[in-house]
């Protein structure tokens, strides 16, 4: 789902202008400044889009911290008793799902015991052959299905929170007993509903609500390996 990120304050434009002017190019050929401006311009875009995302993070941490926290929360009591944590997505959102899923596995900061954290996007085989079989709505479903169990917790990740094979999965997950957390954009989509919690980014651009579901997926990480090892 497309759309418009929050427009900066003034003082993230003000850094703009003022780098733009430190740039500014001594007069010279036309060719050379035909150049120099369309240099100027592509860093002028690289510039803008750094300032939209950090200031889309500055919004995610006046407004979101306490939808991050509920979320490890609701992670490190599961792993804590005994109890695993699954997370799916698509596209871009699979990514993340098995890059957070990986940092909980694996390490994230400590030396510690492996946790049960898994995505679910990462099985060629089984997600071909659902689709193939059931339909590309139930990739996740029949997966979640055959092992999401009571006490766990899923994380289902959708930068427009209307992806149907997630939505798909979340109804499966929820009727197996398992706490459902969303990743979305501020929006929410059918996901904000669906979720026992959600995380919802303030922007509908789907880029810098991905850049935040990253950014919240390893402040979450960190929450949790430090709740649970110290």
């Amino acid at each position: 789902m497309k759309g418009n990120a929050p427009a900066p304050p003034p003082a993230f434009a003000r850094l703009r202008r003022a780098t733009a002017w430190s740039r500014r190019s001594p007069k010279g050929g036309g060719g050379k400044r035909r150049l120099r401006r369309r240099e100027g311009a592509a860093r002028e875009r690289i510039e803008t889009g750094l300032a939209e995302s950090a200031y889309v993070k500055h919004l995610l941490l006046r407004r979101c911290v306490p939808q991050i926290e509920a979320i490890a929360a609701a992670a490190t009591k599961a792993l804590r008793a005994g109890r695993r944590v699954f997370l799916f997505g698509n596209g871009g959102s699979a990514a993340d799902a098995q890059h957070i899923a990986g940092e909980l596995e694996g390490r994230f900061k400590r030396e510690r015991r492996a946790l049960p954290v898994l995505s679910l996007t990462t099985n060629t085989s089984t997600l071909t052959a659902i689709g193939n079989d059931f339909g590309y709505e139930k990739t996740f479903a029949r997966q979640v299905e055959a092992h999401v169990r009571r006490g766990d917790v899923v994380i289902a990740i959708s930068t427009s929170g209307n992806s149907p094979n997630v939505l798909e999965a979340v109804k499966a997950a929820k009727k197996a007993g398992a706490i459902v957390a969303g990743f979305t954009n501020e929006k929410g989509g059918k996901l904000r509903k669906a979720a026992d919690l959600c995380l919802t980014v303030p922007s509908t651009d789907t880029q810098r609500v991905q850049e935040c579901h990253i950014a919240a997926g390893h402040v979450m990480c960190d929450a949790v390996e430090t709740a649970l090892f110290g």
